[in-house]
């Protein structure tokens, strides 16, 4: 599962966009798509960020993947100044349903059991976790604010949907 952020540009359209980057990789499956949440930024002032997930079936290793994740967000303009500063995009592998070794990443996401906007994306890619999750996300205070989700339309694309 990777968690996808944005507080920079054009918000929406940039996950959806990274989705659908995701949607093509070879060896990488979409396999589900969550809400689009807006929080608070970690870090030092600055705009409020759009959060969602994706469920995703990836035939390489933590790295590869992670190599991948890395290329996205510099083809969507990100560029890494300052900790926890604001982004154009930001892609962190949540959660592995296999043991994904890696001397460079932790998985599952060191922060995840500290952050509702990283927790109530997962879980809805991931219900299965609920057991394990959902009580912390309620203990932080529950979901952010749901702002719309991402559909994956019939013809591959990913897009944005306000929610009603």
């Amino acid at each position: 599962m990777i968690g996808l952020g944005a507080n920079l540009g054009l918000r929406e359209q940039t996950l959806a966009s990274a989705a659908h980057a995701l949607s093509v990789l070879a060896q990488v499956e979409l396999c589900a798509l969550s809400r689009v949440y807006e929080s608070e930024a970690v870090g030092p002032p600055q705009p409020r960020y759009l959060n969602a997930a994706v469920r995703v079936h990836a035939e390489l290793s933590a790295d590869e993947l992670f190599e991948r994740l890395l290329a996205i967000e510099a083809a969507h303009g990100r560029v890494r100044l300052l900790r926890w500063g604001p982004r154009t995009l930001d892609l962190d592998i949540l959660w592995s349903d296999t043991a994904a070794a890696s001397t460079r990443l932790e998985v599952p996401h060191a922060s995840l059991c500290e952050r509702t906007f990283a927790l109530a994306p997962l879980l809805d890619v991931a219900p299965e976790l609920a057991p394990r999750y959902g009580a912390r996300l309620s203990e932080l205070g529950g979901a952010p604010e749901v702002l719309g989700r991402l559909v994956h339309s019939a013809d591959g694309d990913v897009r944005f949907e306000s929610a009603p």
